[in-house]
């Protein structure tokens, strides 16, 4: 397909599609094989961190499979996204100016690397401190192919073209963090809505607001503390849209036209960071600090689910802190963040098919496991990248090492792997 016969192509189906979310949009169901040859999100073309046409190199190395390698200033733990043949990265730069920051995005060719554009979104000097392994640039962007939005939490959130053209920002406030600790939600788009996560210490907020404009559409109130969770977006058996949240006091869905609060189930820890991922009408949410919990959630459930036959099955062992589950295969696969001891259950049943299992190379974890062409790919914070056997079976394929530690989640892209370093971003191709 020639490159404007595909602009063409990816035109009219954004047209028919335009009121799809981002799980719909980028499963394949509305647009086939172009748009599910995306990476948009940072939990890939699904919102459950795969992908169902790429197939990234199994072995890589600072030396083999090496497409290019380009250094990225300042700090990030953002993951990259990619349309196309552009990939998109955001950082918090020094200015050298005191406690100030330019607060960037990137935007890379993805066959050489070469910087296309950069802008500086805004300068400022954070209102608090952030944790000691967290930056100011821990959200990652997502675009749609149309526009590119690039959240920097309490700095704003902006919406470019392609072509680095600003459209639109919008300032939604300070946060107050617990402890500190600093910020992390990234935006997610649905339809011709982008959502907005603002769970904090202050008056926490769900936002929709209109992704070609910035206005808002709705805002709903949550009655949370900090969250470091982005929404997913899901559907019911009977077709309602809902945006899903993890949150402390419960786990909870949305509709995603009104912001009305559908339905919620107590249960979760402290502090939760995971995102949820959703299949065939259930919705996973889990948490794992100071306490474990995971839930498998009936979307077409309502009011309090934890008495109803709507929470299918929840289990209160090994469940992940930092990292988002991963759901493939009809599995659930998901490890802790001070050990990396690797769990993977049915995600029907809730079945174990092993649990708290040592993964050699894997023992700190901050990027959620991703997967395609039957493999998992288990990221370590010292930049370990471990390949495991897409299946009930824990079996270790490959052990890679990238040089340098890894926060951000991988993306999978064709036959590339984008990998997002403390001071590099790397392109790994199984092309040859």
């Amino acid at each position: 397909m020639t490159k404007t016969l595909h602009r063409t192509f990816v035109f009219l189906a954004t047209a028919m599609c335009a009121s799809l979310p981002f799980g719909e949009l980028f499963s394949g169901r509305c647009y086939g094989q172009e748009i599910a040859d995306q990476w948009g999100h940072w939990r890939g073309p699904s919102g459950n961190g795969t992908s169902t046409t790429a197939k990234p190199p199994k072995e890589f190395s600072q030396t083999k499979g090496l497409k290019w390698r380009v250094p990225i200033a300042g700090q990030g733990s953002g993951s990259p996204v990619i349309w196309d043949q552009k990939v998109w990265v955001s950082s918090a730069v020094p200015t050298g100016s005191g406690n100030e920051f330019e607060f960037r995005l990137y935007c890379m060719d993805r066959q050489t690397g070469k910087t296309l554009w950069e802008q500086v979104a805004v300068r400022s000097k954070p209102h608090e401190g952030t944790h000691e392994t967290n930056g100011f640039a821990s959200a990652s962007t997502c675009t749609d192919g149309a526009m590119v939005y690039a959240s920097f939490g309490s700095r704003g959130v902006f919406a470019y073209t392609l072509d680095g053209k600003l459209v639109w920002s919008r300032d939604f406030g300070d946060m107050q963090i617990r402890n500190g600790f600093g910020e992390g939600s990234s935006p997610t788009i649905a339809g011709d809505l982008l959502i907005v996560p603002w769970d904090h210490e202050g008056p926490s907020m769900l936002f929709a607001v209109d992704k070609k404009t910035g206005q808002t559409v709705w805002e709903t109130k949550r009655d949370e503390p900090t969250c470091w969770a982005t929404p997913l977006i899901a559907s019911d058996s009977q077709g309602t849209m809902q945006v899903i949240m993890n949150g402390q006091r419960a786990a909870r869905g949305y509709d995603l036209k009104t912001g009305k609060e559908l339905w919620r189930c107590g249960g979760q820890t402290q502090r939760p960071c995971a995102t949820a991922v959703a299949q065939d009408g259930v919705a996973y949410v889990a948490s794992g600090f100071r306490g474990s919990y995971i839930g498998a959630f009936d979307l077409a459930g309502r009011g309090d689910l934890a008495s109803s036959k709507s929470l299918v099955w929840s289990l209160s062992k090994d469940t992940p802190d930092v990292a988002s589950p991963l759901l493939t295969g009809g599995r659930l696969f998901y490890y802790k963040e001070k050990t990396g001891l690797l769990t993977c259950v049915e995600a029907k049943t809730g079945k174990t098919l092993y649990s708290a299992s040592r993964v050699p190379g894997v023992s700190r974890t901050y990027a959620s496991a991703v997967a395609a062409n039957g493999c998992v790919y288990l990221t370590d914070r010292g930049g370990s990248i471990v390949v495991i056997e897409d299946s009930g079976t824990l079996k270790v394929l490959s052990s890679n090492d990238v040089g340098e530690g890894v926060d951000a989640t991988p993306a999978l892209v064709g036959r590339e792997l984008f990998v997002r370093g403390e001071k590099h971003l790397f392109c790994f191709s199984d092309a040859n």
